[in-house]
């Protein structure tokens, strides 16, 4: 499976706290980028593992960075270049457990699934490369001729559940319930360093 680590978003909200971007937060001796990757490849010997990022800094062992074509809207990160048949996005901005990832990479998805928590979608994964381009090409239409001015993952899951619903069917979102999380600012940085102390 191709799996697309995102790490090309603007990090308003994180202002270059500790002076690196938050792609870069170690933990445990680790960026998010080299956990994220190691994992991976640790449950998924095949992995082809790519992280979409213009910055030179945001690399990892085992995986390729891949300067976007296009990177004017959050909606970029997916990549449009980079999906394949069986693709898992993941975020370059979280910190997943092994558990999780054990879950992403196990669970079926046909034709995409998400999954998150109340707060977040931590990974979007498709066996379709055709129907995902086709969610993608939507609301790039929708940016475009300004009905929205961009589109984030939550976007994309509401396009596809409309979809869907429309056709009688239902897109699957698995919960994560366990303390994987994304890092938008510092306070999601020193809460989730304070209550994983030690």
């Amino acid at each position: 499976m191709r799996y697309v680590i995102m790490a090309n978003g603007r990090g308003r909200r994180w202002g270059n706290y500790l002076g690196k971007s938050k792609h870069l937060i170690e933990i445990e001796g680790e960026t998010l980028l080299q956990r994220t990757t190691r994992l991976v490849h640790e449950i998924d010997l095949t992995a082809e593992v790519y992280i979409s990022s213009s910055s030179p800094a945001n690399e990892a062992a085992g995986a390729t960075r891949h300067v976007p074509l296009h990177g004017e809207h959050e909606l970029n990160r997916f990549c449009y270049e980079l999906i394949a048949p069986h693709t898992c996005f993941l975020y370059g901005d979280t910190f997943y457990t092994k558990k999780a990832l054990e879950t992403i990479i196990a669970t079926p998805a046909d034709p995409i699934m998400f999954f998150g928590n109340d707060r977040s979608i931590v990974a979007v994964k498709t066996t379709d490369e055709t129907y995902f381009k086709s969610l993608l090409d939507t609301l790039f239409h929708k940016i475009e001729t300004g009905e929205i001015d961009d589109a984030k993952g939550w976007d994309l899951h509401k396009m596809a559940c409309d979809d869907a619903l429309d056709a009688g069917k239902a897109i699957p979102f698995v919960h994560m319930d366990d303390i994987t999380q994304d890092f938008n600012s510092p306070d999601d940085y020193l809460r989730f360093s304070h209550e994983n102390a030690g």
